[in-house]
């Protein structure tokens, strides 16, 4: 039998981390004077922080400094941090520790593969960390998704061929990543959304370890 590898976003995934940078992206849109709403932050899921202020400051018809440009994105991500800061073990979203408990009882090798700087201080703060074998976060690579860069590091790091790979993603850059990696994508969110899934759930409530298991 062909190993199977696991591979997991981070923000809307196994955490709620979309909060905390509306919040911190709201606070810089309206110290601009841009107004900033959440379907305008579903618009910068899985999006880079420099595009992500490209598109904020587009929308609020805005040309500033490079310098300008540098510091906005810096005191974005302190206040992201700040944010972060604070997080706990509630912060895990339902029913992911079961998940991953059933994977690691089980030999099976789990990986993280997220675009976010911040990943490993997350998975301290919620005690995680040491439910993964391999992490790769925005830290390890330069292409953004749905450039497969981060799932085919992983992939490689757990040593699992692409093809042999599940990955759960709850942004349509995330499945379309998965995709163009050859993988099994796992949509965790709103099915009209990520329609490119193979297998779309509302959350983790929704997967039985039956499934997992036949995966």
């Amino acid at each position: 039998m062909n190993t199977k590898g696991f591979i997991f976003d981070l923000d809307g995934v196994i955490v709620d981390t979309a909060k905390y940078h509306f919040l911190a992206w709201k606070k810089l849109a309206n110290g601009i004077g841009i107004d900033f709403t959440h379907e305008q932050n579903e618009q910068l899921k899985g999006v880079s922080r420099v595009k992500s202020l490209e598109k904020i400051l587009s929308w609020g018809n805005k040309v500033i400094s490079d310098d300008e440009f540098s510091e906005l994105i810096s005191k974005k991500n302190n206040d992201y941090l700040s944010y972060i800061e604070q997080m706990s073990t509630q912060e895990i979203l339902p029913d992911i520790p079961k998940v991953l408990n059933y994977l690691t009882d089980n030999n099976i090798p789990v990986a993280l593969g997220s675009a976010s700087k911040n990943a490993r201080a997350i998975l301290q703060k919620v005690n995680l960390i040491s439910k993964f074998n391999v992490i790769v976060d925005g830290n390890d690579v330069t292409k953004a998704k749905p450039n497969p860069e981060v799932f085919l590091t992983a992939a490689q790091n757990l040593e699992v061929a692409p093809e042999n790979c599940v990955v759960f993603e709850d942004s349509l850059a995330g499945i379309e990543a998965a995709k163009n990696a050859n993988m099994i994508a796992i949509g965790i969110g709103d099915v009209t959304i990520l329609n490119k899934a193979d297998f779309v759930f509302k959350d983790f409530t929704e997967i039985d370890l039956e499934f997992i298991a036949q995966l």
